[in-house]
């Protein structure tokens, strides 16, 4: 349900495959950006991928008024952080939610101009047959002593939420990323959070975030996690997730990325060859030389191809990835059973469901004006069900939430098989990894911090950081 983030293969549609552009008002990138034609033989710096950190390291580069060129090898920036347009819908390429918190993005991004649209601060759960609410004490204080009856844990675990918010609410973000760890499974579970709450609430409340209904990523990941949870809202942008990357291109210099440009190889200098700086090959075989160095801003399985027989941090053991699967639905508005902007989350245990909600409620302009947008996810990617396989168990599921008239009635949209979500961040981990590859070369992405969006644009600073004191140690 992330939060998740860097350049990866467009994922599979299951509708017709026609492409439909978003209107020029939809985002202020679609009016102002003009991608490049032609491939220029060098440049300062080459970052290769248009993902959240190849475009977080272009804008420190750009701030610092280095020459750079950013290679997308797909036709849009954004990477995983795209929004398509079908039938008047803004379908997010996955179940994405912004936390507001994000002390990275707070820097870089203009929240004013993303027309964030929160959800409710808790989520209702799906458990033996009924809806119970979970909130958040520090938001909506009476809703949750409402719930403190409720099956979804017990009194003692919703009196728990408080201190743990608390313990997160003390440490540094550095701290929470270097500590201890341990799987988040564990964790709870030393906090003294009982099995009933695991199953009904973290499991399918976490386990979204994390692509992970075992628990077992990181509890640094958890408590970073938390810690933006209690401090900022979830949101969802006006018009789409891909606001978001599109906000960061917008504020690039004309003529400095290249869109449907994949790089194939990037030449790593010997420190003492004298040969020059690093260089990039295109799929064309066009060369284009960095006078600075490059950085590779791709998915962890893209940078390993890119860099084979580098050093760390991208020739580590990779863990399999965490993936799901975004199915969208569109019914009358009229016929949506809430109003309010809430996640639901299965906690029953059992289907295939993991969460679900009516984009719709969170922000209108993601739907018709008489039309309503579903976004239901998985957890996976259940290679073994077919499409349609997939798309009536998903029916028969959520009948039982809501009743046969209503989901019966929903229309299919699109279903998206996103095998790279997120990279698998179970411990160990570390998420301060040096971003240095070899002499010149740099990468950047949520592999080398945390698996979110802020991780993301966070490594595309540090990318930069380290190849600026790599040439001030040159100069000197």
């Amino acid at each position: 349900m992330t939060l998740f983030l860097s350049p990866f293969p467009p994922p599979q549609y299951t509708h017709h495959q026609h492409r439909v552009l978003p209107k020029p008002q939809a985002s202020s990138f679609s009016s102002s950006f003009q991608p490049i034609q032609s491939h220029p033989k060098s440049t300062g710096v080459v970052v290769i991928g248009a993902g959240l950190a190849g475009l977080a390291a272009a804008t420190h580069l750009n701030s610092r008024n280095i020459p750079f060129l950013l290679l997308e090898a797909s036709d849009a920036v954004g990477g995983r952080v795209r929004t398509d347009v079908v039938d008047g819908f803004l379908l997010d390429r996955g179940f994405q939610i912004f936390i507001t918190a994000y002390p990275e993005a707070q820097k870089l991004l203009h929240y004013p101009s993303l027309n964030l649209r929160n959800f409710y601060s808790g989520a209702r759960v799906y458990y033996n047959s009924q809806f119970h609410t979970v909130s958040n004490p520090l938001r909506h204080f009476w809703d949750s002593i409402q719930s403190l009856a409720n099956p979804i844990g017990s009194v003692f675990d919703k009196l728990l939420i408080a201190p743990t918010t608390l313990r997160v609410l003390s440490k540094s973000d550095d701290k929470i990323l270097t500590s201890e760890e341990l799987p988040t499974i564990d964790l709870l579970r030393r906090f003294g959070f009982s099995d009933s709450i695991i199953r009904r609430f973290f499991r399918p409340f976490f386990g979204g975030i994390f692509f992970d209904r075992e628990l077992e990523t990181t509890s640094r990941l958890f408590h970073f996690i938390f810690k933006c949870l209690a401090l900022g809202d979830n949101a969802l942008p006006a018009n789409g997730i891909g606001a978001i990357p599109e906000q960061l291109a917008a504020k690039l210099p004309p003529n400095s990325i290249l869109l449907n440009s994949k790089v194939v190889s990037v030449d790593i200098k010997e420190p003492d060859s004298g040969s020059g700086s690093p260089s990039v090959r295109l799929e064309n075989g066009e060369v284009i030389r960095s006078e600075l160095g490059v950085i590779v801003a791709v998915e962890e399985p893209q940078a390993v191809k890119l860099l084979p027989g580098s050093s760390e941090p991208v020739t580590v053991k990779q863990k399999p990835a965490r993936s799901t699967v975004c199915l969208y639905f569109s019914m009358d508005r009229s016929q949506v059973p809430v109003r309010d902007p809430v996640l639901f989350l299965n906690g029953s245990g059992m289907g295939i469901v993991n969460n679900m909600f009516f984009a719709t409620n969170v922000a209108p302009s993601y739907g018709p004006v008489e039309k309503a947008l579903v976004s239901v996810s998985l957890i996976g990617m259940f290679e073994g069900m077919s499409d349609d396989d997939l798309r009536a168990e998903v029916i028969r599921e959520l009948s039982g939430w809501f009743g046969d008239s209503m989901v019966g009635s929903w229309r299919h949209l699109r279903t998206y098989r996103i095998g790279f979500a997120q990279p698998d961040q179970r411990p160990p981990t570390d998420l301060m990894k040096n971003p240095r590859i070899g002499s010149g070369v740099y990468a950047c992405g949520d592999h080398l911090t945390s698996a979110t969006f802020d991780g993301a644009l966070l490594s595309g600073r540090r990318a930069v950081e380290a190849l600026l004191r790599d040439k001030a140690l040159v100069r000197g």
